[in-house]
């Protein structure tokens, strides 16, 4: 009744002035609802009364409501999914997990869009029967020791599955392979043993090069001692034939000084011109000293048997004095 009895004391220009702010505001709020702007890297999906009508990048744009809407914000960035770990099969009938990171480009907006049901959850399906593809055609050894063929291969098949629905798959990694636990046992096993191996193989090299190189220095040694010893005798040979050398030198010396004195002798009597008397009397003293030798023959020549009786005069003079 209040009210009613408020609205009646308005006179009609106060009625025209809030029917316009109404509209206005209603104006404004049309336009704020149309405007739309598009971060970087991001793009809109835009309907027209439930059908595709066109995808909206980055910038300002204007989408009219009722007749428009956008459909879908989609990310244009590289997304990295993890999806769960996955049982797998060996071609060695191994049972393994296996879990995959997926990374990948939404390319085509429309496609992802209207391509497939829940792009995500088909992309993790898809996954999870290539990777059993792949591994249920190799061996358990080849699975822990291939990642990297596994990787290029499920990025391949991936990202041809994919275009359909308006993604590209850039790549695909092995997170963790966890074989059964008495696998695991087993492999811990023989790293052990091998391990073992190379560390006796390691020793049994050691002690070899030890040894070899325990015989070359002994070999080494021996070669320098005979070496030494080999020096040793040049220089004791070169000593001893140094030593004949001069003593030859000596003797040869000592003969010739004899010989000169002789010949000096010689010279001396002769210029003194010793008379035949003195010479044989040099003579009989030559003939003393032989005589006093151990010979038992003793020659004499005939020019002193003459003599035999003037030496047995001057002797028997010689007494008398």
């Amino acid at each position: 009744m209040f009210f009613s009895e408020s609205i009646q004391t308005l006179d009609s220009g106060t009625i025209t002035l809030l029917v316009i702010v109404v509209v206005i505001i209603l104006g404004l709020a049309l336009v704020a609802s149309s405007l739309k702007i598009v971060p970087q890297a991001e793009a809109y999906v835009v309907e027209k009364l439930g059908a595709y009508h066109r995808t909206l990048h980055s910038g300002i744009h204007w989408v009219w409501p009722i007749f428009f809407r956008v459909a879908q914000k989609i990310s244009l960035k590289e997304q990295v999914k993890d999806f769960e770990p996955q049982a797998v099969i060996t071609m060695d009938n191994v049972t393994m997990q296996i879990d995959t990171v997926v990374f990948f480009e939404i390319t085509d907006p429309k496609l992802y869009t209207y391509g497939v049901e829940k792009p995500i959850y088909a992309l993790d399906k898809l996954t999870a029967t290539t990777l059993r593809n792949i591994i249920g055609s190799i061996e358990l050894d080849q699975t822990l020791t291939s990642r990297d063929l596994i990787n290029t291969k499920m990025t391949e098949i991936l990202d041809v599955a994919t275009d359909p629905w308006g993604i590209k798959v850039t790549r695909v990694e092995l997170k963790n392979i966890l074989p059964p636990k008495d696998i695991r046992e087993a492999m811990e096993k023989q790293m052990r043993a091998e391990r073992e191996r190379r560390e006796a193989i390691l020793q049994a090299e050691g002690f070899k090069q030890s040894k070899i190189l325990e015989a070359e220095g002994i070999k080494q040694s021996k070669i320098l001692e005979a070496e030494a010893n080999k020096q040793s005798q040049i220089l004791e040979a070169e000593a001893i034939k140094q030593a004949e050398i001069l003593k030859a030198e000596g003797q040869a010396e000592s003969i010739l000084k004899v010989k000169t004195a002789e010949a000096e002798g010689i010279k001396l009597v002769k210029e003194a011109s010793a008379d035949k008397a003195v010479l044989t009397l040099k003579a009989y003293e030559a003939l003393v000293e032989v005589s006093k030798g151990q010979a038992t023959k003793i020659i004499v020549p005939s020019e002193l048997q003459g003599m035999a009786g003037l030496v047995s005069s001057i002797k028997e003079v010689a007494e008398k004095e």
